[in-house]
C-alpha cells in the first residue's frame, strides 16, 4: 500500500484523520505534482532549444543555453503564479 493510504489508518481516534490534516497532505501532494511538471516542462523546452545533437557530455554554449532557459522559465513561471495568486485574492476579496 502507498504511503498516503497508509496515512489514513494510521491517524488520530478511531484511525481517522481530521479533515484538516487531510486537506494539508493533499495540498502538499498537489504542490509536490507541480513542481514535477514545472520541472519536466522546463527540461523538456530547454533540452529542444539548446540541444542540437545529444551526445555524452554537453559543450560550453549547450550548458550556457540550458543555464539561461531555465532561468527565464523559472523567472516568466514566478511572475505567471505571483500574478494569478493575485487575481484569485482580488476574486475572493469581492466573494
Amino acid at each position: 500500500m502507498d504511503s498516503f493510504g497508509s496515512d489514513f489508518s494510521a491517524g488520530g481516534a478511531g484511525g481517522k484523520m481530521d479533515t484538516g490534516t487531510i486537506m494539508e497532505q493533499v495540498k502538499v501532494q498537489i504542490a509536490v505534482a507541480n513542481a514535477q511538471e514545472l520541472l519536466q516542462r522546463m527540461t523538456d523546452k530547454c533540452f529542444k532549444k539548446c540541444i542540437g545533437k545529444p551526445g555524452s557530455t554537453l559543450d560550453n554554449s549547450e550548458q550556457k543555453c540550458i543555464a539561461m532557459c531555465m532561468d527565464r522559465y523559472m523567472d516568466a513561471w514566478n511572475t505567471v503564479s505571483r500574478t494569478y495568486n493575485s487575481r484569485l485574492q482580488k476574486e475572493r476579496a469581492r466573494m
